[in-house]
């Protein structure tokens, strides 16, 4: 059973959040900061000027309403979902997932031309049914009561797909968090997952590295986390620590999310405010400050830690159709295209020339192009 959702935020709750922005000060910060240091200053400041006087809250929930979305009670837990019926007619269902720090609003500039292609002078038959959820803890889903892990969101994800929603068959793409989900919901749930799509390696064969160029990969992986990875391993570790600093401090959440936001997008031809824009990045951030979820946010990295999410176990290889997007994403290395093959019946890859971690909103047609060239490999 579903029930219909609308974002509501009321005035008061707006109004709260414009005071303590407002009454924040910025820290101490040497006279050569930059993004080097952590979240640019300057950038912050700005960003922060705007959200209390110039960003249109009405705006953002009309936004956020866009699409249609539901809430469904699944193993206890109400998980938050968008469901865009296509001109696929449900023949086609795509579950997207998101990851940290994104959300079901990420997938917003694809929707469109996603579900009904022909509105932009594509097929019909390219088109599929949407499915969106919101992470357990994320966003409008509610908050579990202790860390769950990637397998336990897909085992709910396929809950959702199949018992609530009447999709025997479906295909799966992941971003984030949702790459480990959906390998996990590809390697478990064989009777219902048709495809797997995504744009990293998230979950690495326990044998690996097999030779020089898995060897390279790996060292190189390591080389990106410690210069990018402090936050991951921080909240993989000692989440609550954070979470003590984090709490009721907007400014400070967005500062954290703006750091992943500027780290891991393509920005060699555009700046942050060029690939999101104001709006977007401050409703990126709303996401998780106005629903109280950045805490819980982060406890599914602990929960992966303890479950060894990212590791695939011996023997084992995920055995329907994958494709593979590898964007410049300056958070992960692109890995060996033989060690992708190794995991995954691999099926579809491409090199995308532009694009970061955050594709669908960076390069939304590239993003769906390579939807539809992979699922051109799968007969449902």
């Amino acid at each position: 059973m579903t029930t219909s959702f609308q974002v509501e935020w009321s005035h008061e709750a707006v109004e709260t959040l414009r005071a303590q922005v407002r009454l924040y000060r910025l820290p101490d910060w040497p006279d050569d900061a930059d993004w080097s240091y952590g979240c640019d200053p300057q950038i912050l400041s700005e960003l922060c000027a705007y959200w209390t006087d110039h960003f249109d809250f009405d705006t953002m929930v009309s936004e956020l309403n866009r699409f249609p979305q539901f809430t469904a009670e699944i193993d206890g837990l109400t998980l938050h979902f968008v469901h865009v019926r296509g001109e696929a007619e449900g023949k086609r269902p795509l579950l997207l997932i998101h990851g940290w720090p994104g959300s079901a609003y990420e997938f917003w500039p694809a929707v469109e031309a996603l579900a009904f292609p022909s509105r932009g002078g594509g097929r019909a038959e390219d088109a599929f049914d949407l499915i969106i959820p919101t992470l357990p803890g994320y966003g409008f889903s509610a908050k579990p009561k202790r860390p769950i892990s990637p397998q336990d969101v897909g085992a709910l994800f396929d809950k959702l797909m199949y018992d609530v929603l009447g999709y025997d068959r479906y295909l799966v793409h992941g971003t984030d968090w949702g790459v480990v989900i959906g390998t996990w919901m590809a390697l478990d749930k064989t009777h219902s997952v048709r495809g797997l799509h995504i744009d990293y390696l998230g979950t690495v064969p326990e044998d690996a590295p097999r030779d020089d160029a898995e060897r390279r990969w790996m060292q190189q992986f390591a080389d990106y986390e410690k210069r990018l990875g402090a936050y991951s391993h921080l909240q993989s570790t000692r989440m609550q620590s954070l979470a003590y600093a984090m709490q009721g401090n907007p400014v400070a959440q967005a500062a954290w999310i703006l750091e992943r936001f500027h780290d891991w997008a393509d920005l060699r031809e555009r700046s942050l405010v060029d690939v999101f824009g104001r709006n977007g990045l401050i409703t990126s951030i709303m996401l998780y400050v106005m629903t109280n979820k950045f805490a819980t946010s982060t406890w599914i990295y602990t929960a992966s830690e303890r479950e060894k999410s990212k590791v695939l176990p011996k023997g084992r290889r995920i055995e329907v159709p994958s494709g593979y997007a590898s964007w410049p994403d300056p958070r992960h290395p692109a890995p060996p295209r033989s060690l992708v093959e190794r995991a995954f019946d691999l099926v579809h890859w491409s090199d995308q020339p532009r694009g970061g971690h955050f594709a669908a909103t960076e390069e939304p047609k590239a993003f769906v192009a390579d939807i539809r060239a992979w699922t051109h490999n799968i007969s449902m």
